[in-house]
């Protein structure tokens, strides 16, 4: 995407190749920032070898799907972000709703002069981020410390808007939760699924802006050397305070999802108790007079009420007078 040599804050070469980005930043005394967006493992091996990384932070970026989290490798720190953005249409313009939150990956080596971003995602735009640096010389200047700093705003960043559709979302399933939709348990099973994948992805980074406010993880010279700056310490405190902001968020509208999960079951069990009241105040009103004709249907001989000529009427209005009354008795009681 973009390859860049800067020298005191800004650029000062556009290397047409690694090896020549790399010779670059060792004669000018530079920060080099490699930038790749879906790269091959080849390319990912040919940067690698170029600045020397560490082969198990090689194979990470190579297979996708990483934890969000940071290591550090002797004087270089790799890092794995996962932005999240909204995706309400698929490739052909149809509203997905299974997957409305995509997260990606961002891989990142900082080293003492250099910078290397992989990208697996639509967010966030490494190259506004870069243009944004570059208007801001003086942050610039601090190094490779102030690249890691923005580049976790940014990814913090991407968390906002699906927050704010994730809140709408669960607002919509309450509405429609006492309006009887059919639809409602299947809208709360998704939204939880989408807000256990946004529990995933924030909780870890707030892990990783504690630890790169630790001063004994990260010792001495370094990538992050420029954290010492009262400006980029300032920035990562704000960042870990969205960071905690979103995971705590998250949280709630787990808790919010739970419970509207069980009230749904628990009004689901009383429509059915309702139902099957209803059912069973039936199935007694309609056995009385079943009982009396099928006593009544007997074929026997020697029946006292057989030869009755009052029989039958009498019959009758049993089996009606009967399941009168019980209508009125369940009627009374609020089963019908």
């Amino acid at each position: 995407m973009d390859n860049a040599v800067y020298v005191d804050g800004r650029r000062a070469a556009n290397p047409a190749g690694i090896e020549e980005t790399y010779e670059t930043t060792r004669s000018r005394g530079g920060v080099a920032w490699v930038d790749l967006a879906w790269p091959t493992p080849e390319e990912i091996r040919q940067v690698a070898e170029q600045f020397s990384l560490h082969h198990l932070a090689v194979e990470d970026a190579i297979n996708v799907h990483q934890r969000p989290k940071v290591e550090r490798y002797d004087d270089v720190l790799f890092v794995v972000l996962h932005p999240a953005r909204n995706v309400d249409e698929d490739a052909d313009g149809h509203i997905d709703h299974i997957d409305r939150v995509e997260f990606g990956d961002v891989h990142a080596w900082m080293g003492p002069d250099f910078v290397v971003t992989i990208r697996r995602s639509a967010v966030p735009d490494l190259a506004a981020m870069r243009d944004r640096l570059e208007s801001r010389p003086n942050l610039l200047r601090q190094g490779t410390a102030a690249i890691l700093a923005t580049l976790l705003d940014q990814v913090i960043d991407t968390y906002r808007p699906v927050v704010t559709r994730l809140r709408t979302d669960i607002e919509q399933v309450e509405d429609r939760l006492f309006s009887r939709d059919p639809e409602v348990s299947l809208q709360i099973y998704e939204a939880t699924r989408e807000v256990i994948g946004l529990q995933r992805a924030t909780h870890p980074h707030v892990d990783i802006l504690r630890t790169l406010q630790d001063d004994d993880v990260l010792p001495g010279p370094g990538p992050v050397q420029g954290l010492g700056h009262v400006e980029l310490r300032h920035h990562l405190r704000n960042v870990l305070d969205h960071a905690v902001k979103y995971a705590e968020t998250s949280d709630t509208f787990r808790s919010l999802l739970t419970n509207t999960l069980d009230v749904h079951s628990t009004l689901v069990t009383q429509e059915q108790n309702e139902q099957m009241k209803q059912i069973s105040a039936w199935a007694a009103i309609i056995f009385a007079p079943t009982l009396i004709g099928t006593v009544y249907g007997m074929n026997f001989d020697h029946m006292p009420e057989l030869h009755w000529v009052l029989g039958y009427p009498l019959a009758l209005t049993a089996m009606v007078g009967l399941g009168a009354v019980l209508y009125r008795l369940f009627k009374r009681v609020g089963w019908l």
